[in-house]
């Protein structure tokens, strides 16, 4: 419907003036798009799909060596603070530090690492990427959990740490495999997906990633969500130390976190972010 002649029309906003300079900076500080996100992660998964397994081996390990200092750096927290209420908050505190350790080195760690190759495979829906996928995660999972044993060994038949702080390892071990098969599953679900989010949020942040890293994987320690790899770190002092069996550990906490932790990074995380991307380029396409 037209307007009436003569009826005045609304005034526009006034537009800023910006120079080149100013322009260039205004670009730069707007949103990304969810579309260049999944490019960024797209090149970066196949750039993991073709590293050579050797390499992919001895990355893992080391990154297994490296969560196994969240549980250290726990351990030391809670004997050197008093026993309150709040303790517990200032002891969650220790649990990024491996985390930090494995994103800051560059380190190949199960959830971390091994989903952002997903995205190639959703991509190209071939045997030969399903492959590749498969064979990352089979090597870097072996070694992220040869690492959490070797820790766990070191922590448990060695003086490398007095008995008060090896008894803080047993509490917070105990507490950490104090959950049912199927709480498990549900909260290896919350983990991985923080944990997916984590890795979608720091494939464009640069500036602030460690406060990414920080909060994330806080919360994962906080809300007591189960990973494979920091909880094999946990578990797996108490098997060294024959407090818990071989099968108590592998039935009842490895397999259904391992379960849990792939469920809520690849399909509530990247396979609904793909799709996203896939809907907005069939939408584009109708235009």
């Amino acid at each position: 419907m037209s307007k009436p002649t003569g009826a005045k029309s609304e005034p526009e906003p006034p537009k800023a003036h910006l120079d080149k300079d100013e322009q260039q900076d205004a670009e730069e500080r707007s949103s990304v798009t969810v579309q260049v996100v999944h490019e960024a992660i797209r090149k970066q998964g196949d750039e993991e799909l073709n590293r050579p397994a050797q390499a992919l081996a001895w990355s893992g390990l080391a990154a297994g060596f490296s969560m196994g200092m969240s549980l250290i750096v726990e351990g030391l927290l809670q004997t050197h603070l008093p026993d309150t209420p709040w303790r517990y908050l200032i002891v969650r505190l220790g649990y990024p530090v491996g985390f930090l350790m494995v994103v800051g080195g560059r380190q190949q760690l199960f959830t971390e690492n091994t989903l952002s190759p997903i995205i190639p495979l959703l991509e190209r829906r071939d045997f030969a990427t399903f492959w590749k996928v498969a064979k990352l995660w089979a090597a870097v999972l072996a070694a992220n959990i040869t690492g959490a044993h070797i820790v766990a060994w070191v922590l448990s038949n060695t003086p490398a740490f007095k008995p008060e702080v090896q008894h803080a390892f047993q509490e917070i071990a105990r507490e950490a495999i104090a959950v049912g098969f199927w709480t498990a599953i549900l909260r290896g679900v919350f983990a991985g997906w923080l944990i997916a989010l984590m890795v979608w949020m720091l494939a464009v942040m640069h500036d602030t990633r460690l406060p990414v890293i920080l909060i994330m994987t806080y919360v994962i320690g906080l809300g007591g969500f189960t990973h494979i790899v920091a909880g094999s770190a946990e578990a797996l002092f108490l098997v060294w130390n024959g407090t818990l069996s071989w099968w108590s550990y592998a039935g009842g906490y490895a397999l259904p976190t391992l379960i849990g932790n792939m469920l809520g990074g690849i399909a509530l995380v990247t396979a609904l972010n793909h799709a996203q991307v896939v809907a907005g380029k069939g939408e584009a396409g109708r235009k």
